[in-house]
């Protein structure tokens, strides 16, 4: 997998970084989505596949990212599929930290050393060039202004972006509200996307101890069905600690 295309949890991680202040929006939840990012860039390099609500390593092989193949590996040593909710659930400290690192090895973001309450050392992260975020936003906004079904990546990308709450960061305020049902909608158009983005939610609502219902299934009765609205913030099922909480980017 050659590294001139960005990936997913890159691009998601740029388009939650504040240009103002250099922080990230709906923290806790990106740390989610970016570990379901990671799926979903595995999938889009052949590298793994759904399986139910499982993730199922196809190809083993590395694929060039660092972090992605310790990633691939993880999944591979488990020896058998695992649902989305529960490797999504699992700790991921450093992620963010890691991929923050990486963008600004690879001159996207610039690291802003500071001091909060003047005692706490910081370190906040401004976008060095923002036309590239600005060209990940206009894929997205082109896909909710047009209609026609994005590609894969933007579709999974907005699944994602949808799912950790970066809806009203992206489109804020009443007038946003049409934009941010239509980015909800374009969930449907992948479905590895569409499975990764409902585990990410599932976390953040608890319900990650309940298998998800088959389609096929969808003609019976359920005990509860799941709230359409937003998601509120949620709260990784690890919490985070050590160096991290350092890190102002968040």
């Amino acid at each position: 997998m050659g590294r001139s295309r960005r990936t997913i949890p890159e691009e998601l991680l740029l388009l939650a970084l504040d240009p103002a202040t250099g922080t990230t929006a709906q923290p806790q939840s990106l740390d989610l989505g970016l570990a379901g990012a990671q799926l979903v860039e595995l999938a889009l390099a052949g590298r793994i596949a759904p399986d139910g609500d499982r993730i199922a390593v196809v190809a083993p092989r590395p694929t060039g990212d660092p972090t992605l193949d310790s990633a691939l590996e993880l999944l591979r040593r488990r020896g058998a599929p695992v649902r989305a909710v529960h490797w999504i659930g699992g700790p991921r400290l450093g992620l963010r930290q890691t991929y923050l690192s990486h963008l600004e090895r690879c001159g996207m973001v610039q690291a802003v050393p500071g001091q909060m309450c003047g005692v706490l050392p910081t370190t906040r992260y401004q976008a060095t060039d923002t036309a590239i975020s600005r060209e990940i936003r206009a894929r997205l906004d082109s896909a909710i202004r047009t209609g026609v079904p994005p590609d894969p990546r933007t579709a999974a990308l907005a699944a994602l972006a949808h799912a950790v709450g970066l809806g009203k960061h992206l489109y804020p305020g009443n007038e946003g509200r049409s934009s941010r049902s239509r980015l909800r909608d374009l969930i449907r158009h992948d479905p590895m996307g569409g499975l990764v983005a409902h585990a990410v939610m599932d976390v953040q609502s608890g319900a990650a101890a309940q298998p998800r219902r088959n389609p096929a299934q969808a003609g019976r009765p359920a005990a509860a069905a799941r709230p359409t609205a937003e998601p509120a913030r949620g709260v990784p099922m690890q919490p985070r600690r050590g160096s991290m909480a350092r890190v102002v980017a968040h």
